[in-house]
């Protein structure tokens, strides 16, 4: 494949790429001359991988002088441009501390209420609300779990780091490419919901002041969303009186609560654990939605424990 060779720190690309790692979400206006505010910037071949076979459009492709090989077999269009750049001058745009030697720039998937809200025929709705999550770590690896126990979408409301954030990407291991994702106002969301007669849930710790329900003892089969709130405040009151109740993990031991990614993974696996015995219930239904609802049979063993649905 063709490489351009780049030597400047002022490169106008490498500008957009540095953009993009610090400032996700907010693209890289006005430093080509071309609409680059839909850029995302991610970083490593496996990532790229992923991307590319995710069907996302790859703008640029950056690689580090003596790492070419990495791309070899990387399906490429020819219209991707490739740059080739010393090493050092790659890492002083990359944002990790042990970067990489190649890194992208791609345009993120595009979705809408009828990707979170329609999907396959027959399958109830299990959606994952983010309301004000602030660590990429968290928000990473509730995509990566979402996608794995079968939910449909992953709606962020304003406060919630953006999915494009470079730990937030790395976290997903791919998922943020393939996993509906909307950014909207709690008014829209929460109306949305109602509408389509989804059954919301806010997650909270459970108190004397606070009534909630064992996730255990509720219906996760139907149409669901779970609300999921900043980690060390919660989901904030104004939201949760929307919900249509409270929904809390039982922990035996002495903590008093959970990691946001780990309990999100946990009302996921409860919700798809419900589903699969309600397809085991309906057996016509079972061959066509059970890749849907993350039912055993349509995963092998090694990808239940692994988190990849793909």
């Amino acid at each position: 494949m063709p490489f351009r060779i780049v030597q400047s720190k002022q490169n106008s690309r490498l500008k957009e790429l540095r953009g993009a790692l610090t400032h996700p979400g907010q693209g890289a206006r006005g430093l080509t001359g071309r609409d680059s505010r839909s850029l995302a910037g991610i970083e490593g071949p496996k990532l790229l991988e992923e991307a590319l076979r995710a069907g996302l459009r790859i703008d640029c492709v950056f690689v580090a002088q003596g790492a070419e090989r990495l791309l070899e077999g990387l399906p490429l269009p020819a219209e991707t441009e490739v740059l080739l750049v010393p090493r050092e001058l790659l890492e002083s745009a990359l944002a990790t501390e042990t970067p990489q030697p190649v890194a992208a720039l791609v345009e993120p998937p595009r979705w809408d209420w009828a990707d979170v809200l329609g999907g396959q025929a027959k399958a109830a709705p299990l959606i994952v609300v983010l309301a004000g999550l602030q660590d990429p770590g968290n928000l990473g690896t509730i995509l990566r779990s979402a996608e794995a126990f079968g939910a449909q979408a992953v709606v962020s409301l304003p406060g919630t780091v953006s999915a494009w954030n470079p730990k937030a990407v790395r976290a997903s291991a791919g998922s943020v490419f393939r996993l509906p994702l909307l950014s909207v106002s709690a008014e829209d969301c929460f109306a949305r919901l109602r509408e389509a007669g989804v059954m919301i849930w806010t997650t909270t710790v459970p108190t004397a002041e606070v009534v909630s329900e064992d996730v255990s003892r509720i219906n996760l089969a139907g149409p669901v969303a779970l609300v999921i709130g900043n980690e060390g405040n919660g989901v904030p009151e104004e939201l949760a009186a929307q919900a249509d109740g409270a929904v809390t993990i039982p922990c035996p031991g002495a903590v008093e609560s959970l990691n946001a990614a780990v309990a999100v993974s946990v009302l996921l696996y409860e919700a798809s654990r419900q589903r699969a015995e309600s397809l085991a219930s309906h057996p016509s239904r079972k061959d066509k939605d059970a890749a849907r609802v993350g039912h055993p049979d349509s995963m092998g063993r090694s990808d239940l424990l692994t988190g990849s649905a793909r």
